[in-house]
């Protein structure tokens, strides 16, 4: 049976005044607050506290009540850096991106069930991607989980020289950091090959930039083209990420005379810029246009925006970078590896054949 904490324990410690209620208000409730609350030594509230063997059940249920009634929450930051760990993964995201704000939800959740905690770090139209990796350094986070980033391959590995670097949805050809992406040009694939079925030819493809992930899908479009016998009727026009590109190739596509039965997307903000663009115009999706985006963002699940698309799992893609990230910390692996899944298409109210 465990034994009581002393009786010279249950003296408050001597110049260790108990707080007012409206002092405790005006800061953060302390580990000395608690112990003054229930007339214990620190040391002997700590040992509650951590779970550790000594106190009895009566104490540890004052102790549990009294820092329960204070607010008392430990300072986990102090914790760690006592045990010369912070457990914390830093995650790169894009704050305009829903499809990044979808992932991550679901890397909390995977982080969680290995005892990591995240810390956000936002590239936004006035912070870039290089100030926001420096953020999560000097954070002290353990490992990097950057989604969708644009660094040169070299800085990405020597920054996993430092520590361990997960680079999610980008191709990284030098293999200096973990990746975990999907099949970008399969997945741009099975979208030429669901219009063709459908009997359309004349297919537009709206360009996403010069990174890595749109040039993967850019070339997914013509290889498939190609496969499809239209080779000849590869048209991409240029954009990039976000809906004002998809507003400005709906425009291009307009004042160039006939358009194209079917449109593809660097991604779905980009196809509902497009779609905006088009409704606008009188031209009916899909009636005259089909129109199909890629990511599978909620924003494409909207009632009004129905949209075909191609989904990336955000669940598979944050289970295995953070499995990358445990490997390296916890596991002892020390050399990197690419973990490539597989596209899926959604079929939704966007698509449909071409009319006669």
């Amino acid at each position: 049976m465990c034994q009581d904490v002393r009786a010279a324990d249950l003296r408050p410690a001597q110049g260790r005044p108990v707080l007012s209620e409206g002092q405790r208000n005006n800061r953060r409730p302390r580990l000395d607050d608690v112990a003054a609350a229930v007339g214990l030594s620190p040391a002997s509230v700590s040992l509650v506290l951590r779970n550790a063997p000594g106190p009895s059940a009566q104490t540890r249920q004052r102790v549990l009540d009294a820092a329960a009634r204070l607010g008392y929450r430990p300072d986990r930051t102090a914790s760690l850096l006592a045990r010369r760990r912070s457990r914390m993964i830093g995650v790169l995201m894009d704050v305009r991106s829903t499809f990044h704000a979808a992932m991550v939800e679901d890397i909390h959740e995977a982080a969680e069930q290995h005892g990591y905690d995240l810390v956000l770090s936002t590239v936004t139209r006035s912070r870039d991607e290089q100030r926001a990796i420096e953020t999560l350094i000097d954070s002290r986070c353990e490992a990097l989980v950057l989604f969708g980033p644009v660094a040169p391959a070299k800085r990405l590995a020597e920054l996993d020289r430092q520590l361990p670097v997960v680079a999610v949805g980008r191709r990284i050809p030098s293999a200096g950091v973990d990746v975990v992406r999907v099949a970008d040009d399969e997945g741009v694939g099975l979208v030429v090959t669901h219009l063709t079925e459908l009997g359309h030819r004349d297919i537009t493809y709206v360009d996403g930039g010069r990174d890595s992930i749109a040039t993967d899908r850019r070339r997914g479009y013509e290889r498939a083209m190609r496969r499809a016998g239209l080779a000849d009727r590869v048209h991409v026009v240029p954009g990039d990420h976000t809906e004002e590109a998809g507003a400005l190739a709906a425009r291009a596509l307009l004042d160039g005379g006939a358009l194209p039965t079917a449109v593809v997307t660097f991604n779905d903000h980009c196809a509902v810029g497009l779609l905006g663009a088009l409704s606008r115009a009188g031209i009916d999706v899909p009636g005259a246009v089909s129109l199909v985006g890629y990511d599978d963002s909620p924003l494409s699940r909207l009632a009004h925006v129905n949209l075909t698309t191609v989904s990336q799992d955000t669940h598979l893609l944050t289970e295995h970078a953070v499995a990358a990230v445990v490997e390296r910390l916890d596991g002892g692996r020390t050399g990197h590896r690419e973990v490539v899944l597989p596209a899926h298409l959604v079929v939704r109210g966007t698509t449909g054949p071409p009319r006669p």
